[in-house]
């Protein structure tokens, strides 16, 4: 299945959640639609299994094949397979460029990637899904840091997570440890999602 590229606030608002992150698309808090505000359906376990896997690929800007692809992953590694499949999707280098406020969105940290503008101690990485480890450096290359969007994106960053560091005007970033699940998005309900791919 192909990357969504329709509105993202109708998407938003059908899923019930700010896939931007600023709210700004949840102005209207009802799905989208003539009758989307006198909706009563009754939501099955699967639809409601269903819902929060769509919550989270979409929130990270995952294709299908890719998102189940990635849970197997999750399956095979000790621990809590749902929190697990959280700490991998966090540990993509898009999501982490995203997060270290170098782009204002995840679709925005994507195009910066394949862009060649990233790099991973060093040296340049060009594949959005790469799996960054504890302790990597991401940073961007000289020649990228003197780009607007990415100047502007910085001043715009509201919050940096405490599992990474970053140094005002050096650019770079260092991913110290994995994220507690605490410190991930409460919107969603991961044992859900295992449920889904388990059924």
């Amino acid at each position: 299945m192909a990357r969504y590229t329709g509105p993202k606030f109708k998407l938003s608002r059908r899923l019930g959640i700010s896939l931007s992150g600023t709210g700004k698309d949840l102005k209207r808090p009802f799905p989208p639609g003539q009758h989307g505000a006198n909706q009563r359906r009754k939501v099955s376990n699967y639809g409601m299994q269903l819902l929060e896997k769509q919550k989270l690929r979409h929130m990270y800007g995952l294709g299908e094949k890719q998102f189940k692809t990635l849970f197997t992953k999750a399956q095979k590694i000790q621990g809590i397979a749902g929190e697990n499949f959280m700490f991998l999707l966090e540990s993509r280098l898009d999501n982490l460029v995203y997060r270290l406020g170098f782009a204002n969105s995840r679709a925005g940290a994507r195009q910066l990637v394949s862009h060649g503008h990233v790099t991973v101690n060093g040296k340049k990485v060009d594949i959005a899904s790469y799996r960054v480890s504890t302790g990597d450096v991401i940073g961007l290359r000289e020649r990228s840091r003197t780009m607007t969007s990415i100047k502007e994106a910085l001043t715009n960053r509201s919050h940096l997570p405490a599992y990474l560091e970053y140094a005002d005007g050096s650019f770079e970033g260092k991913y110290i440890r994995l994220p507690e699940r605490s410190e991930l998005s409460q919107d969603i309900d991961e044992k859900q999602i295992v449920e889904f791919y388990n059924r």
